[in-house]
């Protein structure tokens, strides 16, 4: 099937790259392709050069995404390789995330440099994250805390606590355990009362629609459950203008032929919180997905979300 070299687009990152060469090794296993005949070209991010500013301020996940989507529309990669939480709702015209993998365990780590639990933390101890979600529910839990803006990688980040700028942060569990670094956890986090970002723990492929050498060739990657998750995550993401300047949680399970979520908003202060849950058939999963959102918003009510912008 293979003829030519097939170029991979990633951010440069320890785990970025982790989750390319995944990607690229489950290709070579499906196709028989030679290692040779694949090439990982890294991209620089907006995303991953400014590090001064919260997401929220400079334009959100996207910035994460933009030079890699811009080098897959135009030819110059064949592929993309991201985390799929990483993902904004909508996608340039002419690309579309063509397959998942197995997800990796979605839950949030967190990772003490003197104790071993959220709750162990003293009065005002400092506790670091880039993510809104994460800084919702770490003030829902523990409102006594400071909590800081943390950006970088994830060795950027453990180097930074180890260096006693912050006393804690979080992290997502499958990224460590996709670098070998899981043994750094503290304490994993129960989805329940700290449910992780739609699409953590996945890795997604995108790639342009109605490219059917690539599609060929992803095909036999894709992950039908955490395909299906997916789908009705990022449905309720959509209905809610998912972005970096929102905090939202969301998981979905398969088991069997049924779909579960459970998902969370939250104003950014964490003083506020509304739950919601789904559940259907597999085939239902963006509708459950989708009217979950649905169902949250009218809970919350529009003040909710006037607080938001």
């Amino acid at each position: 099937m293979q003829t030519k070299t097939l170029k991979i687009g990633t951010r440069g990152s320890a785990l970025a790259l982790a989750q390319a060469r995944e990607t690229r090794d489950r290709l070579i296993k499906a196709h028989g392709i030679r290692e040779e005949d694949i090439e990982i070209v890294v991209i620089s991010t907006s995303g991953d050069r400014i590090q001064d500013r919260p997401l929220a301020e400079v334009g959100g996940k996207g910035l994460f995404t933009l030079e890699i989507e811009e080098q897959l529309a135009d030819g110059r990669i064949d592929l993309a390789v991201h985390s799929s939480k990483d993902m904004p709702t909508f996608l340039p015209e002419g690309l579309h995330l063509s397959i998942f993998l197995e997800r990796e365990d979605p839950r949030d780590a967190f990772i003490g440099r003197d104790v071993k639990r959220l709750l162990d933390l003293p009065h005002g101890a400092v506790v670091g994250s880039a993510s809104l979600r994460r800084q919702a529910l770490i003030r829902r839990a523990r409102p006594d805390l400071k909590v800081v803006n943390f950006r970088g990688n994830v060795e950027t980040r453990l180097r930074k606590l180890a260096d006693g700028q912050v006393d804690a942060t979080f992290l997502a569990y499958a990224g460590l355990k996709r670098l070998g670094l899981g043994d750094a956890v503290t304490e994993l986090m129960d989805v329940k009362t700290f449910p992780p970002a739609p699409g953590q723990g996945a890795i997604t492929v995108e790639s342009r629609i109605g490219d059917d050498r690539i599609d060929a060739l992803l095909a036999p990657l894709n992950h039908l459950p955490t395909s299906t998750a997916l789908s009705c995550e990022r449905a309720f993401l959509g209905a809610l203008d998912g972005s970096c300047r929102t905090p939202i949680a969301g998981l979905a399970t398969v088991s069997g032929e049924k779909v579960q979520f459970h998902g969370m908003i939250l104003l950014p202060d964490g003083s506020e919180a509304h739950e919601v849950t789904g559940e259907g058939a597999l085939s239902n999963a963006v509708e459950i997905g989708h009217d979950a959102a649905l169902r949250v918003r009218k809970l919350a009510g529009a003040h909710f979300f006037t607080d938001w912008l």
